[in-house]
């Protein structure tokens, strides 16, 4: 079966150049997503999107987060439906970045998110977390608050035994929402009677 070789970030930009008219060193928002050939490497020039806000490289085949260093003003990131195992590699954009979009990877750990220290939704279905202690790790990020954890085996295992939503969101206090669903805070504890 013939294999096409995979497309490099260079190239892609070059294309996405081409296509809006736009300067990849001066956009906000860039959507390398689905391209085809399928990206498989997050290559140094990435390094050149200093003013991007946005970047989409969803819907390839990358298989480690690299290269964000000089993404300095990076506030979403959509990673999803590509190979990605490990979190390692996203401290680069940790007092910048807002959203995390990696849904449909291979992500069993959660090493390495304690250093998002801004990200306030983290959309990340479909993934291999399995363990409570890997969950919980989540509670470093003070600014969560939209978390999407649907179709990891801890959460397909808690909601069969129907205690995922009270689980999820007592180790996770300030989220406002899980799994699409706004969380319903109880003001006063029960037998406790005071607020």
């Amino acid at each position: 079966m013939f294999q096409a070789k995979a497309m490099t970030v260079r190239e892609a930009l070059s294309k996405w150049e081409e296509k809006t008219g736009e300067k990849a060193s001066e956009a906000k928002d860039i959507k390398l997503y689905g391209q085809v050939p399928p990206i498989e490497k997050m290559d140094a020039s990435l390094s050149s999107l200093t003013c991007c806000e946005k970047l989409s490289l969803s819907t390839n085949c990358i298989e480690k987060i690299t290269n964000l260093n000089s993404l300095k003003n990076l506030k979403i990131l959509s990673l999803s439906r590509n190979n990605i195992k490990t979190l390692a590699g996203l401290e680069a954009v940790g007092d910048t970045l807002a959203e995390l979009w990696i849904s449909y990877n291979l992500i069993e750990k959660m090493k390495g998110i304690n250093s998002m220290k801004s990200l306030k939704v983290l959309y990340m279905s479909n993934n291999l977390v399995k363990d409570w202690a890997e969950f919980v790790r989540l509670a470093d990020l003070p600014c969560l608050v939209d978390l999407v954890f649907v179709g990891n085996p801890l959460q397909e295992r808690h909601v069969s035994e129907g205690n995922w939503m009270d689980e999820a969101c007592k180790k996770l206090p300030n989220l406002k929402k899980l799994d699409g669903t706004l969380v319903i805070k109880q003001e006063v504890e029960e037998g406790d009677g005071k607020s």
